[in-house]
């Protein structure tokens, strides 16, 4: 080693002042941890929502097709002799689908009687009667399906509508405009 290396080695290294530099770097790693963290939980959830939305999306698809077999089980329960014995195989099915369906958190809704919610009901028929009260679900033609976190098939229901009163014919009020 030569008189010239020596010294550069033995020469001090220039430090940063200990204070305010210092601290802005371990600010800013300490953010920069964090906003990680931050990241990857979101991201996590994120891919949780994607999963649970995919099934539940799935699940809808089934939901036609668990209809129709409770729609025939009614049907087969008049049944005698042979159609009776496929009708319990069919049941049992039946239970195994709604099973998945619980398993996944997805529950079917009773409407009829409750009032209408757009979130949860889609109106397939509205009728005018004084017997109910306005908006009251009268008839439920598909049941609706709901996860806990949304609703998965809203159910198409019959929603009861106070009759319009109509005090004067329509060609009285329009004479009257016109004098």
């Amino acid at each position: 080693m030569t008189d010239e290396e020596k010294k550069e080695i033995e020469q001090p290294v220039e430090t940063l002042p200990p204070s305010q530099p210092e601290e802005d770097f371990k600010d800013k790693y300490v953010r920069t941890l964090a906003e990680m963290e931050n990241m990857r939980k979101r991201m996590q959830r994120e891919k949780q929502e994607m999963t649970r939305f995919g099934i539940e999306n799935a699940i809808a698809e089934f939901l036609p097709a668990i209809d129709n077999f409770e729609n025939a089980l009614r049907f087969a329960e008049q049944a005698v002799g042979d159609v009776k014995n496929w009708a319990i195989g069919f049941q049992m099915i039946l239970a195994q689908f709604k099973e998945v369906l619980h398993n996944h958190g997805v529950v079917a809704f009773h409407s009829e009687g409750k009032a209408f919610n757009p979130e949860t009901h889609e109106a397939v028929e509205i009728v005018e009667t004084d017997e109910h009260a306005d908006g009251t679900i009268l008839q439920e033609f598909t049941k609706g399906y709901k996860s806990p976190a949304r609703v998965i098939r809203p159910a198409r229901v019959k929603v009861a509508k106070k009759p319009t009163k109509i005090d004067e014919p329509a060609e009285e009020a329009e004479q009257k405009i016109t004098n």
